[in-house]
């Protein structure tokens, strides 16, 4: 109706406010069909290509006032006009629609650049999946988004709504590469490959992308996930390396802590066996010693299992009520040797409830503190 009444206004200025010869009419019906092809359109064009030919015949062309033309070069004047105004409005809609996909490939081009810089930035705080599918959503603006990573079977879902039975198709897609569309519901389903084998599926709905932009997103969905599996592994490898230095640095610790012991007890029996005949009283008290520091070896042998099995994954916590002033009684009676006549001072406000809690491992924890404590403290 806009274009109608643009013609409807030309002919008004033509007739009353403007007066002009048919030829003048013409162009300006012209350039009036072009200003509305390249605005709204190559049907509101063609309605205004209509309009402007039968109003040019019945306001300009003599007999004015009928739709009949009396001389026959205006016959060939009013199909050449309407013939000129449809190619023309043709033509214009044809390089406004370009320009429309020119500006949509370069604004495409800028999302696929912003995602890709969105992906080196991505920090550790959360899951890598779950910040990329929130980045993919966010930049594309997708009304719903899941990531499916075929590696740990997981689903990392954005976007302000949400879609529900696709988990069968998005494994489907991860483990064989297939692709999936619904054009009425605007959701697709691609598979994210890495080289030729399948790694990961996408699933996006609410945004209409050409092929050639959702395969851009799975490749930099699929650099993405590579980048992540592979500070994964540098992590691990420095975790590993880390822990075997460590476990080399308690091997040097326990090597020494077990000579203590070992030489104590090589000292009692040694000096038994040069004297067997020495008093009752001397002989008791080299036992004892001998027997305390086996009982010690023992507790540094048992220490030595437990820290081993704390460097595993799978730590046994075998749980008993127990009171943690004992616990620590008890840590400080076993390293009596170690601590002398240094100053100990043991405070307990009150009565402390029982904990659940793996007394092994806990007065493991203690011994530790308290051997820091005698190495470094004055």
């Amino acid at each position: 109706m806009s274009s109608l009444a643009g013609v409807a206004i030309v002919t008004f200025a033509a007739r009353s406010l403007i007066p002009n010869n048919p030829t003048t009419v013409g162009f300006a019906y012209l350039l009036l069909v072009l200003i509305i092809a390249s605005t709204w359109g190559f049907i509101e064009a063609l309605l205004a290509s209509i309009g402007a030919t039968l109003a040019f015949n019945f306001f300009f062309l003599p007999p004015t006032g009928t739709f009949t033309i009396a001389d026959p070069q205006n016959w060939v004047a009013l199909f050449s006009f309407l013939a000129t105004s449809l190619i023309a409005s043709r033509l214009s809609d044809k390089a406004k629609r370009r320009a429309l996909d020119a500006l949509e490939r370069q604004q495409d081009l800028e999302r696929l650049y912003t995602f890709s810089r969105a992906i080196l930035l991505i920090d550790s705080g959360e899951p890598f999946q779950k910040q990329l599918a929130h980045k993919l959503a966010e930049i594309f603006d997708v009304a719903a988004l899941v990531l499916y990573d075929r590696r740990t079977g997981e689903f990392y879902r954005a976007g302000p709504s949400d879609f529900e039975g696709l988990d069968d198709q998005l494994r489907d897609a991860a483990a064989h590469g297939t692709s999936f569309s619904d054009t009425k519901r605007s959701r697709v389903i691609t598979a994210i490959r890495l080289g030729s084998e399948p790694i990961a599926s996408l699933a996006i709905q609410g945004a209409e992308m050409p092929d050639s932009v959702l395969q851009g997103i799975a490749n930099l969905v699929a650099i993405g996930l590579e980048r992540a599996k592979a500070q994964e592994l540098a992590h691990q490898v420095e975790a590993a390396r880390e822990s075997e230095q460590l476990r080399t640095t308690l091997i040097d610790a326990m090597a020494h802590e077990f000579k203590t012991p070992l030489t104590s007890i090589k000292g009692a029996t040694t000096s038994l066996l040069a004297d067997p005949n020495q008093p009752s009283e001397t002989r008791t008290e080299l036992l004892n010693i001998a027997d305390e520091e086996e009982d010690r070896l023992k507790d540094l042998i048992d220490d030595a299992v437990e820290m081993a099995r704390v460097d595993t994954a799978n730590i046994e916590v075998h749980l008993e009520l127990s009171n943690l002033e004992d616990i620590v009684r008890e840590v400080v009676a076993s390293m009596k040797t170690e601590i002398e006549d240094r100053k100990l001072e043991l405070i307990c406000d009150g009565q402390l409830p029982a904990i659940g809690a793996d007394r092994r491992l806990l007065k493991l924890a203690f011994k530790k503190l308290f051997y820091n404590a005698l190495n470094y403290s004055p």
